[in-house]
């Protein structure tokens, strides 16, 4: 009853969303009158600050604690309802800004909120969700400790090219499969959860979306490759703890298991290799199309949203050169990403607010709050328990405020230049993607494998459960090995 409901609603849940970004979108034009202004990070603290960060604070928490109540659980579950919860904060900040600043203030804030973030943000989501959907791995190996071992480290390999998203919901399937005769398997769910669906997309923009914010804002695109030392210490040690765990693990279980899940093998075959093809235009296209400079080797500069719409030319050449028969073995459908455009249509106009007092209190915060090792763990902590996206631009747009140390230039604001100290960014960019792996709600990924998961009847922990029987003992250690080695 409940998956027919959702299947009609659909439409008008789409409908409802592109509606609302495309008004917002030709408001924020309209009243701006200009596509350079910054939207709302004023200088000066805001007035009633304390009301106008009520709104944000209301969006994350009602995704953090409305999933996990009996009474809100189901009435959550529907895409329209959480596009309510967020065009009601979203609406909230408006009438904030309005109370407060004037109507003129509104126009800058969408443009730069809807236009320059939440567009170019949801549409690369959009094209590595649906691309990385036409590409089906299918078999059943032996749930031997180097098989899963194996399974991932190449998701944490692929994750930075094709997206966190993109690796989870490739492999989480055929790992499910390969493990399906096996008892104890959660373990390799949470790891899973923590490599693939987040600490392997650190190398790329595409890799997790607080580092496409960070590329949207001025980042270069290969300058995250720079932190591979970081994902190659923190992906290498989480891999032989889990070769030691799974080892332990597999000899509890029973000989009857064992011998049953040695002799229903079917090799691994790949379906819709294409779609690499079409994953590799999106690479390209986000790493050298940018309207505010000129293509490389010529003097044409591309007209705003070239790059978005190159990669929806992608999504389209995907779905036509890909068999239905694949999306329907991977189960796939756009509700999930649908999730994703509901709430961060909110979220990214709620978080505005909260922006402009941190760069008013910058100095006063900074006091006490400026060394790497601070940023890592200040980031991370937020990021363990809000979404890791807007909480990277937060700690992004108060590292601005500490010239300090090696620099590096980033999009100019109303004309002038703007610099990050590479070391708090290093941290930033670390904790912010890291730490989205502490908990269910830090990363988007993570609510979507254990879904999966639950589906194919795997017994997953609590949101606390998650936490203290596993993220906590097993990542803080490797954590603080990090801030010793490379943040201190």
């Amino acid at each position: 009853m409940h998956h027919a409901h959702t299947t009609k609603s659909r439409p008008i849940q789409i409908l409802c969303i592109l509606a609302a970004v495309t008004i917002a979108t030709w408001l924020g034009i309209w009243l701006s009158g200009h596509h350079d202004s910054h939207g709302g990070h004023d200088s000066h603290m805001p007035h009633y600050w304390y009301f106008g960060i009520l709104p944000f604070i209301a969006i994350l928490g009602a995704i953090a604690v409305l999933p996990l109540l009996n009474k809100t659980r189901h009435w959550w579950e529907s895409n329209l309802n959480r596009f309510f919860i967020a065009m009601l904060c979203a609406v909230a900040t408006i009438g904030y800004m309005i109370f407060t600043s004037g109507s003129e203030s509104i126009g800058p804030m969408l443009n730069h909120a809807i236009m320059k973030d939440f567009i170019p943000f949801i549409i690369l989501l959009f094209s590595l969700y649906v691309i990385s959907g036409g590409i089906y791995l299918s078999g059943d190996l032996a749930a031997s400790p180097r098989v899963n071992t194996t399974f991932l480290a190449i998701g944490a390999g692929i994750a930075s090219f094709i997206g966190t998203t993109g690796a989870s919901m490739l492999l989480i399937r055929p790992l499910l499969k390969t493990n399906s005769q096996r008892k104890y398997k959660v373990h390799t769910i949470v790891v899973f959860i923590f490599l693939v669906s987040n600490i392997g997309g650190t190398l790329l923009p595409i890799g997790d979306p607080p580092l496409f914010l960070g590329y949207l804002r001025g980042v270069p695109f290969m300058w995250t490759l720079g932190l591979w030392p970081m994902w190659a210490a923190t992906c290498g040690v989480l891999l032989a703890m889990y070769f030691i765990w799974d080892s332990i693990m597999y000899r509890k279980e029973s000989a009857k298991d064992n011998k049953r899940d040695e002799t229903q093998l079917h090799p691994l075959r790949l379906q819709g290799g294409i779609n690499f093809l079409w994953i590799g235009g999106i690479v390209a296209t986000a790493a050298l199309v940018d309207s505010a400079k000129p293509l490389i080797g010529t003097d044409w500069t591309p007209f705003p949203y070239c790059r978005e719409l190159i990669m929806l030319l992608f999504v389209v050449l995907s779905l036509q050169t890909t068999s239905k028969a694949i999306h329907k073995a991977n189960n796939f459908t756009y509700e999930a990403i649908l999730e994703v455009a509901a709430l961060f249509s909110g979220i990214f106009i709620a978080m505005q607010v909260p922006l402009a007092v941190l760069g008013a209190s910058g100095k006063a915060i900074t006091e006490t709050m400026n060394q790497p090792w601070h940023f890592f763990w200040s980031t991370g902590s937020l990021s363990s328990f809000l979404d890791n996206a807007p909480t990277y631009v937060v700690f992004f747009e108060l590292s601005k405020s500490l010239p300090e140390g090696e620099m590096l230039q980033v999009n100019p604001i109303n004309g002038v230049d703007q610099f990050v100290p590479i070391g708090l960014l290093i941290a930033i960019s670390l904790g912010s993607v890291f730490m989205g792996a502490m908990t269910y709600i830090g990363n988007g990924p993570n609510f979507m494998v254990k879904a999966i998961a639950e589906q194919e009847g795997v017994e997953m922990p609590s949101f606390f459960g998650y936490m203290f029987k596993y993220s906590i003992p097993v990542l803080i250690p490797i954590f603080i090995l990090v801030t010793i080695f490379f943040l201190l």
